[in-house]
């Protein structure tokens, strides 16, 4: 099996989650609600979604064990921060933060900057707690808290792995420019997102 059937397979599955119309069997309270809304928030979120792929593609474009650890970080602080904000601990500057979010990230991959792990794992982690914070702000009342945090982990895991599976292009010379110009697409939508534009 080659690395690239590898990370295809994901990747492909990510994509037909996002594109495929949920099975509404179960709705409103239970599990069935709480888990669809959960999934289906971070990808009905422009500024969500281009900071999670951000994510997927720094670590692909850091390599080895970047990787894996920022797609661990991110949703495992995201938890944290989604904590928070259902109980009500205060956040400042929560949308600035997620908004800064793509800015930051997008510029780490445009200008291919790689730090310690550490550190990139710290900056990762910093920008998951805005984001958990949204998601548990919006929890729907009617929803288990559970099954929602699930699905928000699961989709944003998901998001990742497309952003791994695009950012494994930097193998190849022009895969690299891609990459690296995809990083700048995300910071520019969230220069968009910070000033209100989009």
């Amino acid at each position: 099996m080659t690395i690239r059937s590898t990370y295809a397979l994901p990747a492909m599955l990510a994509l037909l989650a996002l594109v495929a119309d949920p099975a509404l069997a179960h709705s409103g309270d239970g599990y069935g609600g709480g888990f669809i809304a959960g999934f289906t928030h971070p990808i009905l979120g422009w500024d969500h979604v281009a900071a999670m792929v951000a994510v997927g593609l720094w670590g692909a474009f850091l390599g080895a064990p970047a990787i894996w650890i920022l797609p661990i970080v991110f949703p495992l602080v995201m938890a944290f921060g989604a904590v928070l904000g259902i109980l009500g601990v205060p956040v400042p500057a929560v949308e600035t933060g997620i908004a800064l979010s793509a800015v930051v990230l997008g510029l780490m991959i445009l200008f291919a900057v790689k730090p310690p792990i550490w550190v990139a794992a710290v900056i990762v982690g910093a920008f998951a707690i805005f984001h958990g914070y949204a998601h548990g702000t919006e929890l729907p009342a009617t929803v288990n808290a559970f099954a929602y945090a699930v699905g928000f982990v699961i989709s944003t895991g998901l998001l990742h792995l497309i952003g791994i599976g695009f950012g494994l292009l930097v193998r190849w010379p022009g895969g690299r420019v891609a990459v690296r110009g995809a990083g700048g697409v995300i910071s520019l939508a969230g220069v968009a997102f910070l000033t209100g534009m989009a």
